[in-house]
């Protein structure tokens, strides 16, 4: 197979090759802002909480309140309330199996992840009047969880992101490749012209142009693939809902803070178990707040 061959089948077969890399970007490009959504979806539920809770509070009424003890308390009831109802559903089935956002995306284990390490950095903050470094616990929380930065638990995500970033550059690029190339192979075949064979020379000629409109089609396709990327890009970005998830939660451990009288830790106090039964732990947090003996009001009860 001669380098002219070569070169038409590589023209022929880059606007679809060009097709299965747009697909491929796009799906990948989907599990990442739906990954980094369900990051924004706990953050989103916590801040809801913390919310709720500085509302019904009364300025001055309890004192001593630990930061630890409360952010933990907030911690685990948004984990555990919004898997509750899928707790309920599993007790209904006892042969369920693992949810399949669970198993695909991880997102319960995701989630246990992320309370354990945030509590485990706010157990050694030490009190001061000023507000510590939340922002920088809480993106360093983030970005080390690994199960919300791998796709499926494998593909490293920030890498695989910032590849889907670059294919509007490398289709426009893949289709100059592509003209260019058909534009040199035409031309080594008018280098075989013979301007006495007027028949011969418009035979070629014609071929020439043939195989230049053609080429012009990859350059064609690259732009199109490029803007479709480029606009995709645009609507699924998960920066924006990252930079959003890390400020909501942020700010919900500032309220907290602001709420709290001191950092100090329990002897008493009990891991956070992430394979509790959500709703048995959600009757003992009521139950313990009926009694007057919830330790996110008073250290240490």
């Amino acid at each position: 197979m001669n380098k002219a061959a070569l070169a038409q089948y590589f023209i022929l077969g880059l606007p679809y090759a060009m097709a299965v890399v747009f697909v491929l970007g796009l799906f990948f490009r989907g599990v990442i802002y739906f990954t980094v959504r369900r990051h924004e979806w706990f953050a989103i539920e916590f801040e809801k909480r913390v919310n709720r809770y500085m509302h019904a509070e009364v300025p001055g009424k309890v004192k001593d309140v630990s930061f630890y003890v409360l952010s933990k308390r907030m911690l685990e009831r948004t984990y555990y309330e919004i898997f509750e109802v899928r707790d309920r559903m599993k007790r209904r089935k006892p042969d369920s199996v693992m949810a399949t956002s669970d198993r695909v995306f991880l997102i319960r284990q995701g989630c246990a992840w992320l309370v354990k390490d945030i509590l485990k950095q706010l157990k050694f903050l030490k009190w001061t009047e000023g507000t510590p470094k939340l922002i920088n616990i809480t993106k360093a929380t983030f970005q080390h969880n690994p199960c919300f930065n791998r796709v499926f638990g494998i593909f490293p995500m920030s890498g695989l992101n910032d590849l889907i970033s670059l294919l509007p550059g490398l289709f426009v690029i893949g289709g100059i490749l592509g003209t260019f190339i058909g534009i040199a192979g035409g031309l080594q075949e008018l280098g075989t012209m013979n301007m006495q064979d007027l028949e011969g020379t418009k035979n070629i000629m014609d071929r020439f142009l043939h195989e230049i409109s053609f080429a012009m089609g990859t350059s064609i396709a690259g732009i199109v693939f490029s803007l479709l990327s480029h606009i995709t890009n645009t609507m699924f970005s998960p920066d924006r809902s990252y930079v959003a998830m890390v400020d909501r939660f942020e700010s919900a451990l500032d309220q907290l803070w602001y709420r709290a009288d001191n950092n100090d830790y329990p002897d008493h106090e009990k891991p956070f178990d992430e394979h509790r039964d959500a709703v048995e732990a959600l009757a003992e947090d009521a139950l313990n707040k009926e009694i007057g003996k919830a330790p996110t009001v008073q250290r240490g009860a």
